[in-house]
């Protein structure tokens, strides 16, 4: 093993959205385990938006620590076990990830038991669509149902989900033209709302002339306004994200205001309600029970974009918020 590993701090916060010269790439010794923590080689780890809220350090209602200028990056990792209490070989999950080697306690690592084909898949972020789609909106058959940011790695889920729960039509909005032609040929995506080619309002008239029965909202803003505007009597909107104010360069991404009809949600009966998970313990494993079941059928796919080594991933952030990526945006050791 070798005695020095890699890993990316935050050099100081950044002045609007991140850039990669916010971040560094640091040599730094192997840590060695203490008392009950499990050394892991990391093999991959997910880039995911928050981060954004986290190195702005508005974390007010945020389950997660800010990051200061100096700390060392974290996220969802998978990585073999190396020593420590664990089973060395072992597959685990856990939330040391940025670093090429980690110390996570035994009790903050969760070993991998084959329940997906593909490991990498527990660093889909699909649990959030399924728990929102399932205990939020209650999709029932015949639904048509927008996804807001549906490139994403949420949104890239969502779409199959519902579909897979017996939506009729799905909808999905994104930024770019070739974004929106994967949806619809790779993702089974009915039709995109194209943002910035017009008012959002009028383009998703035009591809749900019935309107929505079901919302899955990862974005927020004008997006969110829309969608009320298209919502059918007795629609259900699930807020999942708030990408509007998390990828805005005012702010430090940990505020995303919208306009909405309250008049609107009044007449129409709409119900709106935001999804966290800490509130539905029992969907993780029910959505991976159902997730590796979907995935050995072929009935729906895992789609990621890879950083490839560590050498990348002081600009992975960068690149994400950018809209560089297609799905989740993972980098692999």
């Amino acid at each position: 093993m070798n005695a020095t590993h890699r890993l990316v701090r935050l050099v100081r916060r950044p002045e609007g959205l991140p850039a990669p010269d916010d971040f560094a790439l640091v040599q730094a010794p192997v840590p060695r385990p203490e008392a009950g923590q499990v050394l892991v080689r990391n093999t991959h780890f997910l880039v995911f938006p928050g981060l954004r809220t986290l190195i702005g350090g508005e974390t007010r209602d945020v389950p997660l620590p800010p990051l200061h200028p100096g700390d060392t990056l974290f996220g969802p990792a998978i990585g073999e076990v190396v020593d420590g209490p664990l089973e060395k070989g072992r597959l685990v999950l856990h939330l040391q990830g940025w670093r090429e080697y980690a110390t996570p306690a035994a009790g903050e690592c969760r070993p991998l038991d084959g329940v997906l084909p593909d490991p990498v898949g527990h660093l889909a972020q699909g649990s959030a669509a399924y728990g929102a789609l399932t205990r939020l909106a209650g999709i029932r058959k015949g639904d048509t149902v927008f996804v807001t940011g549906a490139a994403g790695g949420v949104g890239t889920m969502a779409g199959q989900i519902a579909r897979l729960l017996g939506a009729t039509r799905v909808i999905g909005s994104t930024g770019s033209p070739d974004k929106a032609r994967r949806l619809e040929r790779e993702l089974g995506y009915d039709a995109t709302v194209l943002r910035g080619a017009g008012p959002v309002g009028r383009r998703l008239a035009q591809v749900a002339p019935d309107g929505i029965d079901v919302v899955l909202d990862t974005v927020g803003g004008e997006q969110l306004t829309a969608a009320v505007h298209a919502a059918n009597h007795g629609a259900r909107i699930a807020l999942v994200g708030a990408l509007d104010g998390q990828m805005s360069p005012e702010g430090a991404g940990g505020s995303a205001p919208a306009v909405l009809d309250t008049y609107r949600l009044l007449t129409r009966g709409i119900t709106i309600a935001g999804y966290n998970g800490v509130d539905h313990p029992n969907v993780e494993a029910e959505w991976e029970t159902r997730f590796g079941n979907w995935l050995r059928a072929g009935d729906i796919h895992f789609p990621y974009t890879t950083v490839r080594g560590m050498r990348h991933a002081p600009s992975a952030l960068p690149e994400l918020i950018a809209g560089r990526s297609f799905g989740a945006s993972i980098v692999e050791l």
